[in-house]
């Protein structure tokens, strides 16, 4: 019996990440439209004005930090954060967000991966430190980085997010981040035969 137990065990250790990493992976479909769509947000004029216009501000990321420790222990959606969903890039970005059923949010991130403008409240105003600013910005040389599939609460829904460089002569100096309803891209991007 212990052999039995031992070998489910072993057999469940080797499986399980490799289940569990397939489950979480982002549909090809959605690595598509990342490339193919979302990635030429990145030079939308108005959105690079907005990111090229906070980076002129010249804040510390100590400044950055404080407004995240504000923004995050602040319920509700105050006027620093209406600012940013009522400016120019934020009626923009919620003009994009209702152009395709699947954009369950949009936020547009400065060089340091503070919060330009915004659909909806993020959860914090500093996106610096986390995976959907670093890899995306990548010093600079900017790249699309799609994250793993990731069941929303709020929502109720499947979700992933997308993040493409904000893009000026060249050079990322902000990214942009979609979040993406995956049931919504499959109804109107159906899977094909040819899929790889």
């Amino acid at each position: 019996m212990k052999k039995v137990v031992f070998l489910l065990i072993a057999g469940l250790m080797v499986f399980a990440p490799i289940a569990v990493a397939l489950a979480e992976e982002a549909p090809q479909k959605i690595k598509d439209l990342a490339q193919n769509e979302l990635a030429g947000y990145g030079t939308d004029p108005v959105i690079v004005k907005a990111a090229a216009g906070e980076n002129a501000k010249g804040k510390t990321l100590d400044q950055i930090k404080q407004q995240d420790n504000t923004w995050q222990n602040t319920a509700g959606i105050v006027d620093f954060m209406k600012a940013l969903m009522e400016n120019e890039c934020g009626q923009h970005l919620r003009e994009i967000q209702g152009s395709k059923p699947y954009f369950a949010e949009i936020f547009v991130m400065d060089n340091q991966g503070a919060n330009v403008a915004m659909t909806d409240k993020t959860s914090d105003y500093w996106q610096g430190d986390e995976a959907k600013f670093q890899k995306t910005f990548n010093d600079g040389a900017g790249t699309v980085f799609v994250d793993e599939v990731k069941f929303d609460e709020s929502a109720q829904s499947y979700l992933v997010q997308v993040s493409v460089p904000v893009v000026d002569g060249g050079k990322a100096i902000g990214a942009i981040t979609f979040g993406i309803d995956v049931d919504k891209v499959e109804q109107i991007h159906p899977a094909t035969n040819n899929q790889k």
